[in-house]
């Protein structure tokens, strides 16, 4: 592992630094001053996608769609183990990929009117791989926040239903330590 940190743009649970710190740290927290201490998060725009919600699921994808923007998070500091958390929460349903997102200098209204955009970064998102399994309506963050969002912080909360696809078995002499 190396000692860089990687950037990345966060579009769905993960904006909420509950969710991530859940993810990456794998324990809740609402000490939002540490969270802060360890990552910046700056709100950004990723233009040229489109976010819908999963089918029968409590979170997002995206998918290439020039007429469309989503607004997200723009999170630093993130180290290797914390890629490796994320690379095992999205699972097999996203591909990593190296996007460009703009900062935002000003966040405008749900529907983006007074964004004002700054600063083009370049950073990684999760770009959901079967949009058959999107549905025609866009993800609602704050219904999520309300409504969902207590059961993906519990300290006992696995995230065992990340994947969909049945797990690889691992040979004995495959095992290795967690990260």
């Amino acid at each position: 592992m190396s000692d860089r940190t990687h950037a990345a743009f966060f579009y769905g649970t993960l904006m909420a630094p509950e969710v991530f710190f859940t993810v990456c740290y794998r324990f809740s927290t609402d000490n939002v001053s540490l969270l802060k201490s360890l990552h910046d998060f700056k709100p950004a725009i990723l233009h040229g996608y489109c976010r819908r919600r999963v089918q029968f699921a409590d979170y997002p994808g995206i998918t290439p769609d020039p007429e469309h923007e989503v607004r997200g998070m723009y999170v630093t500091g993130l180290t290797d183990a914390n890629m490796h958390h994320l690379d095992t929460f999205e699972g097999s349903e996203y591909d990593r990929k190296t996007v460009k997102v703009r900062l935002l200098s000003k966040v405008g209204d749900d529907k983006g009117r007074g964004n004002v955009e700054g600063e083009e970064v370049e950073c990684e998102v999760y770009v959901f791989k079967n949009p058959n399994h999107l549905e025609d309506r866009e993800w609602d963050f704050e219904e999520f926040r309300t409504q969902k969002m207590k059961k993906w912080t519990r300290e006992d909360y696995g995230f065992d239903n990340t994947d969909h696809l049945a797990p690889q078995a691992v040979e004995d002499n495959e095992k290795t330590a967690a990260v």
